[in-house]
């Protein structure tokens, strides 16, 4: 499986939106939590582990969905496994950095 990726840059900020390709383009709720997956914002590139890392150092902000999105930020201890939010099972990661 892989990972979509699109970087958005808009002054000092730099975003990155990936998303592992079998959540793209689906709606998951779980009670008043509702994610939307829209290939506009996160269908880019086909990224593998290894970009998707490079990227990731290089973003301001990550918004992240999908198990290898998820972990590969994990992995690279840039969030903890507490602030992953689950919708449907799905795993959702914001990360911010401050500089």
């Amino acid at each position: 499986m892989s990972v979509y990726s699109k970087v958005y840059k808009q002054g000092t900020e730099t975003l990155l939106a990936a998303c592992d390709e079998n959540v793209l383009g689906k709606t998951f709720e779980e009670g008043e939590v509702y994610l939307n997956v829209k290939e506009s914002f996160y269908k880019g590139d086909t990224t593998d582990p290894t970009e998707l890392k490079k990227r990731l150092k290089r973003a301001t902000i990550s918004n992240l969905v999908g198990e290898i999105s998820v972990n590969t930020a994990l992995k690279m201890k840039l969030a903890n496994k507490k602030d992953v939010l689950y919708v449907e099972g799905v795993p959702h990661l914001q990360v911010i950095k401050m500089m």
